[in-house]
């Protein structure tokens, strides 16, 4: 059953007092009813896609008990006696503020050193803390500095006036901040904490996968794209894969859009759910007569009041621009762009958020672009609903058009099949630098077959040949992480972005082989040639273990060779003196003959 979003909060009481269950909602008008053209393709396609059974995502309870640290001068003494009757309120004052007489809060004086944790959570540390001495007459005292004090709150008001304690502030629930000389900033604020007492659901945005990170292997770095792009510092460094603090995550999705390997994914809902989404608005759409269409991404604050305000003041969308809201609009990477096109879109418009982190999106678009082979992805940057409206009533420049395609399976699987989509005679597509997808290049001038790079690729796509000395590789499993690039001895290794889209993509094929070296005892085949030869240049005659020409034949022995060699040679470290003869039982008997 569907409902109109407008009287979303009508239909929700009805259904609350009528014991049923609650509808879902759509809203044709302002997304289709109010543009112009025939928008009956478009009103069938939304109207189908609010039908579907969307999975919910996953959350947690935070609970906030209301302890509340304000941190400033007057401000945040004025602050502090509003919220002491509903907060219990501790006061931060900087060396040589005045110290009120109202005992209603608690006062300290001193610094913050640092701050961790989000709503319900948060543990700071002091720099020389001083409590009040509390006296009768006169001014009150200060006790002596403490250094290292550590306090737990649930809710910071921040009202310095200084730098942010945070990364990313505006996304850390629980940390307020305003101008302490802005009334109208400092009131939101204030009431704002107000509100944070009680049990709080917390989404829990991504979800991870540790054992496909791709982060390091052997305390040797590798890939970092959700570190540098994560906002809130949410992300970091575990040893060989990332940890997330789900109570930091603000759930921007970025670190799923630049996972290689899908350790990341965003799960608010799964990605699989939108890539559903876009496929039946897609689908009902040509059903229903609908031609020509544009997928217009957006997310529920910005983008939503936008195309709300185009709708009831401006001409609104034209019947074929489909919007779509998305709870990460960070998220909706390369994967999701060239799904959409590969659905029926022939182009896809993204109205970023000001708030949204637009060097990702920017970098996904120019990634989609190379992978799909066109500029049908356009990134919208309106000053107000009526050039919004304009840019969407200009002509798509370059539309898209192929055999649709359903996408199915992990985001590198579906980014595969678009793009073959896409581009069907391509072979080779190059794509621009720290891509997810390449090749390795192997100087074979340079290479020694080690095998550093086989023994810690974190995703198979290097490996070697149990029976011959071979480095070979398999380009579809690559994730570009540069860990054999960086582990490389012989800096032989570089890598090239690109994505093959033949089927050699899935084979292994030899990037660099040598001749085996055959054991000069049993002669079983071993190691690499040139190695054997090299290192027997270097250490027969000029090192201690191999001075004699019996010793430095071991090097050109097998392991087995080697160590039979070893033990019967007349210096074997491990060979002791002659063993005694084992005693009989006669040996007893003529014993006590003897006596």
């Amino acid at each position: 059953m569907l409902a109109c979003q407008q009287e979303r909060q009508r239909f929700e009481e009805l259904a609350e007092e009528l014991d049923v269950e609650i509808p879902q909602f759509v809203d044709l008008r302002d997304r289709a009813g109010w543009g112009e053209g025939n928008a009956t393709p478009k009103m069938t396609a939304l109207a189908a896609e609010a039908a579907m059974s969307v999975q919910t995502g996953r959350s947690v309870d935070v609970i906030s008990e209301g302890t509340c640290l304000i941190i400033g001068g007057a401000a945040a003494i004025a602050a502090a006696a509003e919220l002491c009757e509903t907060l219990a309120v501790t006061v931060l004052l900087a060396d040589g503020e005045n110290l009120p007489t109202d005992r209603r809060f608690d006062v300290v004086v001193g610094a913050v050193r640092s701050a961790t944790g989000a709503l319900g959570g948060f543990t700071v540390k002091f720099a020389a803390l001083q409590q009040m001495t509390l006296g009768g007459r006169g001014a009150f005292q200060l006790g002596a500095p403490q250094s290292g004090a550590v306090s737990e709150c649930d809710i910071i008001l921040d009202l310095s006036g200084g730098g942010a304690m945070f990364p990313a502030p505006e996304k850390r629930e629980g940390y307020l901040r305003a101008d302490p000389n802005h009334p109208p900033s400092v009131a939101k604020a204030v009431f704002t904490a107000s509100q944070m007492t009680g049990t709080f659901e917390k989404p829990l945005y991504v979800r991870l996968e540790p054992s496909i990170c791709a982060h390091s292997r052997a305390e040797q770095a590798a890939c970092s794209n959700c570190l540098d792009v994560c906002p809130t510092g949410a992300i970091t460094s575990a040893g060989e894969h990332v940890a997330i603090d789900p109570m930091i995550c603000a759930g921007c999705g970025s670190c799923s859009a630049v996972c290689p390997s899908g350790a990341i994914s965003y799960d608010a809902p799964p990605v699989d759910t939108l890539f559903r989404r876009m496929s039946v608005l897609g689908s009902t759409y040509r059903k229903a007569g609908g031609e020509h269409a544009r997928l217009l991404v957006h997310d529920a604050n910005f983008g939503a009041e936008m195309i709300t305000l185009a709708a009831r003041f401006e001409r609104g969308l034209p019947a074929h621009v489909i919007p779509i809201e998305v709870d990460a609009l960070s998220g909706f990477g390369h994967a999701e762009i060239l799904a959409a096109l590969a659905c029926g879109f022939e182009q896809v418009d993204i109205l970023v958020s000001p708030k949204a982190e637009v060097e990702v999106i920017e970098a996904q678009s120019v990634l989609a672009k190379a992978l799909s082979g066109s500029e049908a992805v356009q990134l919208l940057h309106p000053a107000d609903p009526e050039a919004l409206c304009a840019l969407l009533y200009a002509e798509a420049k370059t539309p898209v058009t192929c055999a649709s395609v359903l996408p199915i399976g992990s985001r590198r699987q579906v980014t595969r099949l678009a793009a073959k989509a896409l581009q069907p005679e391509a072979t080779i597509v190059d794509l621009p630098e720290n891509a997810p997808y390449g090749a390795v290049l192997v100087d074979n001038d340079a290479c020694t077959l080690c095998l550093s790079c086989v023994s810690l690729c974190p995703s198979g796509a290097l490996v070697d040949n149990p029976d011959m000395p071979q480095l070979r590789f398999q380009e579809d499993a690559c994730l570009q992480c540069g860990l054999c690039s960086n582990i490389c001895p012989e800096n032989a290794i570089t890598l090239k972005p690109q994505m093959d889209l033949s089927d050699a993509a899935f084979t292994q094929r030899v990037l660099h082989e040598e001749e085996p070296f055959a054991c000069i005892d049993c002669g079983a085949l071993f190691g690499v040639k040139s190695t054997i030869e090299k290192i027997t240049e270097k250490l027969a005659g000029k090192h201690a273990m191999f001075a004699t020409s019996e010793a430095a034949k071991m090097i050109q022995m097998c392991d087995n060779c080697r160590v039979q060699a070893q033990f019967h040679s007349s210096d074997n470290p491990f060979q002791g003196g002659e063993r005694p003869r084992v005693r009989t039982t006669d040996d007893y008997f003529s014993k006590r003959k003897d006596h």
